[in-house]
């Protein structure tokens, strides 16, 4: 019989392990915590937990637990849980109830079952417990099997504990103050796990309606498509590799289990405000593309000019001129029409940073030449708008473009700044909206400088741009390799664009080498 002072310290050890319960996240260290409590409380020498399926027809092991054997499967620190332990049924394959199974009695009539002696015990089938004991020289005694019930009443579990151990290490039965103490720590563990379940299944649907909005962003540019899956990624891999440092400015730096959510969230949603870019700006692979590419109507202007320049010359030779002079005239012609137009679409790709020269070649193009439409009204051969393209210096954006394309990210600081953040999740408009700012306060939209910024935020910035080096799905540029990416970001940092501290860290701890052999071609990987 239990003494006033040890019920007294077990009932404190209850209050103490409720409310660690209650502040545990990870669903995994939650119910390990649950059955070593269990076993804790009631001096169990073993202990098994099951979660009930989302069918409701079975139970399936999740935690398995033996002090005398050494066993430990599932959970944060054991064994991950083999084959071999396969779900009970609830139900024979005629639909009846599987009361035989003692955990499966419990949980179809949300009943404590407390077994003194299991081979002894009537009306339970203990065959697969035997099968154990002979296999491993164990002594299966007494079992304490306890449902656990949420707040509406359904079984979501079942506690089953093992050899309740004396003082001197004797097995005994478990006695009326274990069943209590176990019933009490079920009741408890049973409204943090369904907490706990309800908070990640609203953390599930939130991520996967997160991914539905980057799919759609995805989907609206096959140039972009799996930019926001894996920037995340890359910058999941910096945070890791930041928080593992042991020396420099980020030696102090540690993240929570919360602080990596809170990151993960905002790496995900760090480009949600493309849902407002329009599809032509973003798919613009050339200077005069818009919703095709308009060097086409160029070409085609190019060939009325040669059909003008023959037109032209046979009217002369009929009016008298001389044949071969008009014939070398009009080859002239052609050949400076060939050569114009060549020019022309090579300066449409935009692969390369124009001269000055070519630019004013663009200029005078548009001046020289001069041809008739379809009314036989005289026109200039470039209008303003294609001359403003076809002169972009760098690129394939306008000046009005690029700004429809930077206002992405005020796009996606107001739709996020909009909404009803919970506490852990308060700085995800923070770290998403300072992607696209510079350590030296050049960048945008608010022109932040490296000391008014999170680490966090300034690990965004680095990986979408490394992202954008390496991506090889951009129809402006050839996949790039790594080291190509990496002496790229080594420009970056000494000019100011990205923090110094977390690009060593970058470098110190591999990451552009992890990623790579993750999400990039083998052609890429040369460091």
């Amino acid at each position: 019989m239990a003494t006033v002072q040890d019920l007294f310290q077990r009932l404190e050890q209850l209050n103490s392990v409720g409310a660690a319960l209650s502040s545990e996240r990870n669903l995994e260290r939650l119910l390990e915590n649950i059955l070593l409590a269990a076993k804790t409380i009631t001096r169990a020498d073993g202990g098994t937990l099951y979660r009930m399926s989302e069918d409701g027809q079975q139970l399936e092991f999740a935690i398995v637990r033996n002090d005398s054997l050494g066993i430990a499967f599932g959970g944060a620190n054991g064994q991950p849980l083999s084959d071999k332990f396969q779900a009970l049924p609830l139900y024979t394959r005629a639909g009846v109830p599987n009361d035989s199974m003692v955990a499966a009695h419990a949980a179809l009539n949300a009943c404590t079952v407390n077994i003194a002696d299991a081979y002894d015990a009537d009306g339970f089938d203990f065959s697969g417990t035997r099968r154990f004991d002979a296999s491993t020289g164990y002594r299966s005694r007494s079992f304490l099997t306890v449902p656990m019930r949420n707040h509406e009443g359904e079984v979501i579990a079942v506690l089953q504990l093992i050899n309740a151990l004396t003082p001197e290490g004797q097995v005994e039965p478990f006695n009326d103050e274990d069943q209590r103490l176990a019933e009490s720590l079920a009741s408890q563990a049973a409204v943090a796990l369904t907490n706990r379940q309800l908070i990640q299944q609203m953390e599930t649907l939130f991520e996967a309606f997160i991914n539905l909005i980057n799919i759609a962003i995805d989907e609206k540019s096959p140039y972009t498509s799996g930019h926001c899956q894996r920037v995340p990624e890359l910058t999941m891999m910096l945070a890791e590799a930041a928080d593992k440092a042991k020396e420099g400015p980020l030696k102090d730096f540690h993240l929570t289990d919360q602080d990596r959510y809170e990151l993960k969230i905002a790496a995900l949603l760090h480009d949600c405000g493309k849902v407002t870019t329009p599809v032509h700006v973003v798919d613009k692979a050339t200077k005069l593309q818009t919703l095709f590419d308009r060097i086409h109507l160029i070409d085609t202007r190019f060939e009325v000019l040669r059909r003008d320049a023959e037109i032209a010359r046979w009217r002369a030779v009929a009016g008298g001129a001389d044949t071969q002079e008009m014939a070398a005239a009009y080859e002239a012609r052609c050949q400076q029409i060939d050569e114009d137009r060549a020019f022309l679409r090579h300066a449409n790709v935009g692969g390369e940073r124009m001269s000055d020269e070519d630019i004013e070649r663009v200029r005078r193009i548009a001046q020289d030449y001069r041809w008739c439409d379809a009314s036989g009204v005289e026109q200039a051969f470039l209008s303003d708008e294609e001359l403003e393209n076809l002169t972009i210096r760098a690129g394939t954006l306008t000046a009005a473009e690029r700004e429809i394309i930077n206002n992405h990210i005020v796009a996606t600081i107001k739709m996020l700044e909009a909404l009803p953040w919970p506490k852990h999740l308060r700085r995800v408009p923070e770290y998403a909206g300072g992607h696209h700012e510079r350590m030296d306060g050049k960048g945008y939209p608010n022109g932040l400088k490296r000391e008014d910024m999170s680490w966090q935020a300034r690990m965004m910035g680095i990986a979408d741009i490394f992202e954008a080096l390496t991506a090889a799905d951009r129809p402006y540029k050839p996949a790039m390799k790594l080291s190509q990416a990496v002496s790229i970001m080594e420009n970056f940092k000494a000019n100011g664009h990205i923090d110094p501290d977390l690009f060593q860290v970058f470098m110190d701890a591999s990451v552009p080498a992890g990623y790579g052999k993750a999400f990039l071609k083998d052609g890429q990987l040369d460091i």
